[in-house]
């Protein structure tokens, strides 16, 4: 279960995570959104630092920079009403950023493990999304397909490390790879398909327990 120190962070993230929605909509504290929305993933960073060190190297360097380029890409998307380019460049940061988890969730791959099933269900998932989404795309087409792809491939390597990690830290990283490719899928309805009543509300609530689950799955390995 989770340490002291973990459940004492719990607390303070889910605090920032409330303080992030009511700056992201309260038009007079939009300024304090600006510090909010990147204090997520800091704080995240800041756990993971000073919690990690039994971790092997690679698995800790490859969770931060997850983490980094996350941070990135959310502090991109915060400007894309001044420039469309801000959202292409951020997306860029995202895609970095899962697949750096890819890297990581393959270091304890389950080789004897089929993941057929759990990819049938991914590509209807997918299809329909895209379908959905196709029209709407324009320029956009190419780099959607291929973060869609990465995203599919985040959540099937967090899938295949069944049995290979203790079971808490399974649960946890799998559950929030399911939680990330439902912040993008909504993300992307409410960019390129229609506007999603209190889309920034689920947008950001199913990311930051996304970015909260993976993060406390991976130093659960500490318990292997």
């Amino acid at each position: 279960m989770l340490t002291n120190t973990e459940k004492k962070f719990s607390i303070v993230f889910f605090i920032i995570v409330l303080f992030e929605l009511i700056t992201a909509n309260t038009e007079t504290l939009q300024t304090a959104h600006y510090i909010a929305k990147p204090a997520i993933v800091i704080s995240l960073i800041v756990l993971f630092i000073k919690t990690s060190h039994s971790l092997k190297k690679s698995i800790k360097t490859l969770t931060l920079l997850a983490l980094i380029f996350s941070l990135l890409g959310d502090v991109l998307l915060m400007f894309v009403n001044q420039s469309p380019h801000f959202f292409t460049v951020g997306l860029v940061a995202f895609l970095i950023a899962h697949i750096m988890y890819i890297v990581v969730f393959l270091k304890h791959k389950n080789k004897s493990k089929s993941a057929l099933e759990f990819l049938v269900l991914l590509l209807i998932y997918a299809s329909g999304l895209f379908y959905l989404l196709k029209d709407g795309l324009g320029d956009m087409l190419t780099p959607v397909i291929i973060y869609m792809i990465v995203i599919l491939s985040m959540a099937t390597t967090a899938f295949l490390r069944k049995d290979i990690v203790n079971s808490l830290s399974y649960k946890l990283v799998f559950i929030g790879a399911i939680f990330f490719m439902i912040s993008d899928s909504i993300l992307a309805l409410n960019k390129f398909y229609q506007p999603i009543p209190l889309s920034n509300i689920s947008i950001m609530v199913t990311y930051a327990l996304a970015q909260y689950l993976i993060v406390i799955g991976v130093l659960k390995l500490k318990e292997d």
